[in-house]
């Protein structure tokens, strides 16, 4: 650290109880991201509780219960709101102390830039290197935006958060930052990878024969894309690309297998880029001052126009339920909030622009409810109140266990033909019976 850098540092360093203290009735603050959480400044804020009103706390995925919910139930002086839910922030939409911002992940910094005003940021960051510079760590996302449009922006320093490379825009100079904040460096919050169903593997399998030689990848959380990734690493698949949103555990072992290279890419060669990282401490320190991976803005990494840049885009995404036209719910049940758009709308609309890309959207035939029935999860139409994440017009792959359809360029009653030949064969009859009774195909069409 230079003279300058560490006069300057201790210039600006403060105590979190004065961090708070910055926070007035009626402003708009900022919680950073993820795993990220800023949790020596919200403590500090929750001491304030009885002299503050009206204080809209805006995070992407709360991975923490913030002190500031736990001090006021009844949202009196704290109002959360959040841009992704997670499981944290769908426990506190239940209870009513979260809202959820609607958002197509790539035009994230975009609307901030154009819409909000931050007056207090607290962002989470590992210490100062060298040069002056706070690295953002494992979620550069929306950071960027929110920092061009805050009127003071406190860094919180966390010894435990890696040190990721760009990219582009993943730190912040200290000539940038009002504050300085030492955290309670507390060990950063992990997420084990789920266990795959038999179903899981079942589908990854069919995806497995739509991966070739080249592909670049995008995978996400959970059981499906963690035996995807293990299949693909046992496999004798070559120079695989890694272009993604999340960047996950898997990986990791993908990278160590040899299979990813990057060296087929027509963008960032070479590297695996992403917006942000969630996992366990193994992909966390595989991240560390680590140049094979580049960190990005999501306007950069979700924008469906970089995505199609490369070739051959696998892009890999869940889904709660897909009714017979087609439509894809992948953020409620019913009315009852789950997750968010994310970057699955991105993902599938730049896949498809991709030079032999696909995009799948990836669904368990049925599911049991709490009563222990057996439901389909594609259905007549979604259920009432579903949020459709992806348009028809939009879906290009749906997978289930009992295969794969494809739907561009198919009429509304070839896309129903499809599915049902994908869905649980339990349900197939009384679907026939409901794509008739909705007129989505003529008799000389039906299904025989």
């Amino acid at each position: 650290m230079g003279d300058i850098e560490n006069w300057e540092f201790q210039k600006k360093k403060i105590t979190p109880d004065q961090a708070a203290e910055l926070v007035k009735s009626g402003d708009m603050v900022f919680y950073g991201e993820f795993v990220l959480f800023p949790e020596a400044c919200d403590e500090a804020l929750s001491k304030r509780a009885n002299e503050l009103e009206n204080v809209d706390i805006r995070s992407v995925c709360y991975t923490k219960v913030p002190k500031v919910v736990e001090v006021d139930p009844e949202r009196n002086h704290f109002v959360l709101n959040d841009f992704h839910f997670g499981t944290i922030s769908r426990r506190l939409y239940d209870n009513h102390l979260c809202n959820y911002v609607p958002v197509t992940y790539h035009q994230g910094p975009r609307i901030i830039r154009k819409y909000l005003d931050f007056d207090v940021v607290y962002l989470t960051v590992g210490p100062m290197d060298p040069r002056g510079y706070f690295n953002y760590g494992l979620a550069n996302s929306v950071t960027s935006g929110v920092i061009s449009k805050a009127k003071k922006i406190v860094v919180e320093i966390n010894r435990n958060v890696p040190y990721c490379l760009g990219g582009n825009q993943e730190s912040i100079h200290i000539s940038r930052v009002d504050y300085i904040v030492d955290g309670k460096n507390s060990p950063l919050p992990e997420v084990p990878p789920l266990e795959p169903t038999e179903i899981d593997k079942k589908i990854a399998k069919h995806l497995l024969a739509e991966i070739v030689d080249g592909s670049c990848l995008q995978l996400g959380i959970g059981g499906l894309p963690n035996i995807v990734g293990k299949m693909l690493a046992d496999s004798d698949i070559k120079d695989l690309g890694v272009h993604t949103e999340m960047l996950v555990d898997s990986y990791v072992d993908l990278y160590n297998s040899g299979r990813v290279t990057g060296s087929r890419k027509n963008i960032d060669k070479f590297k695996m880029s992403y917006t942000f990282a969630m996992g366990t401490n193994k992909l966390y320190e595989f991240l560390h001052h680590n140049p094979t991976c580049a960190s990005y803005p999501v306007n950069y990494i979700n924008d469906p126009r970089i995505i199609s840049l490369n070739d051959k885009v696998v892009a890999v995404n869940n889904a709660i339920e897909v009714d017979l036209f087609s439509q894809v719910c992948s953020e409620s049940v019913g009315t009852a909030h789950k997750s968010g758009t994310g970057g699955q709308l991105d993902f599938i609309f730049g896949a498809f622009g991709s030079h032999g890309g696909k995009g799948f959207i990836c669904l368990s035939s049925t599911h049991t409810d709490r009563e222990g029935n057996m439901n389909s999860r594609i259905v007549p139409t979604l259920k009432q109140g579903a949020i459709v994440t992806v348009p028809r017009s939009i879906v290009q792959y749906v997978v289930t266990e009992y295969g794969i359809a494809q739907l561009k360029g198919k009429s509304t009653w070839e896309r129903a033909e499809a599915l049902i030949d994908i869905s649980h064969p339990d349900f197939r009859d009384e679907l026939v019976q409901k794509a008739d009774d909705m007129n989505i195909w003529t008799r000389s069409n039906k299904i025989h």
